[in-house]
């Protein structure tokens, strides 16, 4: 017990959220939410806005479970609506996303889209400036990944496809078609990881593609710097979301390996996104905000 005056709200981070070992468990990609152990923490019952997004429009891919969903409940509860994206067959965690957003007061459409078609991106696009006029944030946080523990032989032409598609050509799209709907003082955040900067070889593809995001941001921001237009990214360290039991073959040891000692929740990458959305953030871009668990990046 600590007795140190005002130490009954701090919490150790090294054991504030569960710890591997966990128990083994596999799904098929893309994962839902509901079969995971331990489930993952959203921020549902510990995320509390404060107005720093009040009335702002967003456009988020990736939405219905993970990283997303913990993004999706901390802006609206900032004070956002928001237009994310999901597959069809993540219908179900999408509708409980949704419910969070509307329970927080906010408008929520719910858009199954597959953003490596180009012409889905579009409409997507297009949808979120018909519902809301404008798009002053986008968020680009969907991701693909599969491990190949094997190495570069087992990578299959249609697995580096869908990688790289889902990863790039995605994120590529909408940045370009909604530039032209973001006004002066927008902000445009993508999710880059760790293995950007310390691949892991079992993740070749989807590190490559993660490297990408990081060059991407840096140049993006340098031009629409002019334009008031904020670029910045996210890098985190492992994170407890359903691509995880999807797509890794043991997750009994999941994120042991970051300094701090566990993986990281949905819920504590959301604050990263919340920052760097808001004018808090106004003199920040071109920048990556790693959240890695104490893996020093560069």
């Amino acid at each position: 017990m600590n007795d140190t005056p005002g130490a009954e709200g701090r919490q150790d981070p090294t054991t504030r959220h569960p710890r591997p070992e966990f128990p083994q468990q596999d799904q098929e990609p893309p994962g839902w939410t509901g079969a995971m152990d331990p489930p993952p923490d959203h921020g549902e019952e510990s995320y509390r806005g404060s107005g720093l997004l009040k009335d702002r429009k967003v456009l988020l891919t990736g939405g219905d479970s993970g990283i997303g969903r913990a993004v999706a409940l901390a802006f609206a509860r900032e004070g956002a609506d928001i237009v994310f994206t999901h597959l069809p067959s993540e219908a179900g965690d999408a509708r409980e996303t949704a419910r969070l957003v509307e329970d927080a007061g906010r408008q929520v459409f719910a858009v199954p889209c597959d953003i490596r078609e180009e012409e889905q991106c579009r409409r997507l696009v297009e949808r979120a400036v018909t519902e809301f006029g404008r798009i002053d944030i986008l968020v680009n946080n969907a991701a693909y990944q599969m491990s190949q523990p094997e190495g570069i032989g087992d990578i299959s032409t249609e697995q580096f496809d869908q990688v790289v598609r889902t990863n790039l050509y995605g994120m590529f799209w909408l940045c370009k078609m909604a530039v032209p709907h973001i006004p002066r003082g927008g902000s445009i955040i993508n999710t880059t990881s760790v293995q950007a900067y310390k691949p892991s070889p079992h993740l070749l593809d989807y590190a490559m593609t993660k490297g990408a995001i990081v060059t991407f941001t840096q140049g993006l921001a340098q031009m629409l710097v002019d334009d008031g237009i904020r670029v910045n990214a996210v890098a985190p360290g492992p994170v407890w979301t359903p691509l995880i039991p999807a797509t890794l073959p043991d997750t009994k040891e999941f994120g042991k390996q970051a300094p701090i000692g566990r993986p990281a929740q949905p819920a504590e990458m959301a604050p990263a996104y919340v920052f760097l959305a808001s004018e808090h953030a106004s003199f920040i871009t071109a920048e990556i905000m790693n959240a890695t668990g104490g893996t020093p990046l560069p």
